[in-house]
This record gives structure tokens, sequence and C-alpha cells, in this order.
């Protein structure tokens, strides 16, 4: 049963690059643009503001795959970076900091960069495109 699942993993790997590049995306919207409503937005180029930039980007970027690995690594960054500035210091464990997320965010999109996109990319696309002129 599992051997016939395992067949799926590269659009698994999609999946899971989207879904959470669309969550992603969603907190640079809420920063940047108030929507959706529930946080307020931030004021322009404090820490809040800049996260929210790399957010809207990488997370746009992620959600159709260009740039993935890039935009994976800067996201993988920007998430450890808020982890140590922003939730370490309230508390050691992070389901008492409210750190969980970003340090989930961190390490999936560490893993997108050793393993790339997925199939369903524009990265992918691009390299389909580009395999029958080297040949």
């Amino acid at each position: 049963m599992f051997d016939k699942a395992a067949a799926w993993a590269p659009q698994m790997l999609s999946t899971l690059r989207i879904v959470t590049a669309l969550i992603f995306l969603e907190h640079g919207t809420q920063k940047l643009l108030g929507f959706p409503a529930g946080g307020r937005a931030a004021e322009a180029f404090t820490l809040s503001w800049f996260s929210g930039v790399i957010e809207l980007i990488c997370g746009l970027a992620l959600v159709v795959g260009f740039q993935s690995r890039l935009a994976a690594f800067v996201a993988s960054g920007t998430m450890a970076f808020a982890y140590w500035i922003a939730h370490a210091p309230q508390n050691f464990f992070p389901v008492n900091n409210s750190g969980d997320a970003a340090i989930l965010y961190c390490f999936v999109f560490l893993y997108l960069v050793f393993a790339g996109p997925g199939p369903w990319s524009v990265d992918a696309a691009m390299r389909e495109k580009e395999a029958p002129r080297r040949a």
C-alpha cells in the first residue's frame, strides 16, 4: 500500500509547498494590507513591515514555484530570525512563546531549499522547456 503512495511523493511535495506558501503569504497580506482582518497592518520600515514584504514576495514566488529554492532560503532565514528575535526571549518552550509556527515554517522552507519545488511549479515547467534545447 505504501509503495503505491510513494509514487505520489513529487506531487505531495508540490502540495506541501503550495499550501505552506499560501498560509505564509496570508501573514504578509495581513501585515501589509490589513487583510484578512484580525491583525493590524505594520508601520512602514519596521521589522514587522520588512517581514511582511518578505512573506508577500517569497509567499507569491513559492505558491507558483518560481525561483523556489531562493525564495525558500530567504523565507527560512526570516522565520529563524523571527523566532530568535520575537519568540525565544519570551519563554524557552515554543509552545509557551507562540513560536511553534515560526519553527515549522523555518524547517519546511529549509526542506524546500534542498528538495526543490516539485513538479507543479514554474521552475519545473522552465526546466522541461529547456531540456530539449540541451540535447
